[in-house]
């Protein structure tokens, strides 16, 4: 697993560093292979978000959010396609996002990002298949994450309230945990998705976006 956090990780799992770095996100695909001794199932889940219509996004807003939402999983998938190939096939599954299908107000740069992954997750899709590798994409809406509870406190709201209060928008009655996005994730990197490639699976609790 590449992460900056390497906290609670198993140590023959551990692959830190910086995905805004390219010589890293190049060598990712090549060092999990050699570290596990196989490549089977990627997952492009790091991602960030930068709030703000184009007006208010600055260099270093569009740098981040383009390095580690597009840039950092095309180098992966880059890398980790022949590698993939060379065994038989995989299945690669990104992290998109509802916002990035259907885009909402103030939050530009990440939805322009998150559509480039749904729209790169099609044309490899199509473009890979022939090798057995599935590549498909997970659109969630809001999760009860870490990154969502920061955002709140940078705007000065409690996040609990907040997260409730959010909830009440969705009509399941609450925002995703990371488990529902993640057993979503696990289908479809399973044989039981075998026939799924190229698809944008939205996971929103029947929240549209907007």
């Amino acid at each position: 697993m590449a992460d900056r956090d390497v906290a609670g990780i198993e140590a023959e799992a551990r692959l830190p560093g910086d995905l805004l770095e390219a010589a890293y996100a190049d060598g990712l695909p090549k060092a999990a292979f050699e570290a596990l001794g196989g490549l089977d199932i990627v997952i492009n889940n790091a991602g960030v978000i930068t709030r703000g219509d184009v007006a208010n996004t600055t260099d270093a807003d569009w740098d981040l959010s383009v390095g580690v939402n597009v840039h950092a999983p095309f180098r992966i998938c880059r890398a980790a396609i022949p590698i993939m190939a060379d065994r038989g096939g995989g299945a690669i599954v990104n992290v998109s996002s509802c916002w990035g299908v259907r885009p909402g107000p103030n939050h530009a740069v990440y939805c322009m990002t998150k559509a480039a992954i749904a729209s790169l997750t099609q044309c490899m899709g199509m473009d890979h298949a022939h090798q057995n590798i599935r590549v498909n994409a997970v659109c969630p809406n809001e999760v009860n994450t870490p990154m969502l509870r920061t955002g709140f406190v940078k705007r000065g709201f409690d996040p609990d309230t907040a997260v409730a209060e959010l909830g009440k928008t969705v009509p399941l009655g609450r925002i995703a945990e990371p488990e529902d996005i993640a057993e979503v994730v696990v289908f479809l990197a399973s044989d039981a998705a075998r026939y799924m490639c190229g698809s944008l699976v939205e996971v929103n609790g029947g929240k549209p976006v907007g």
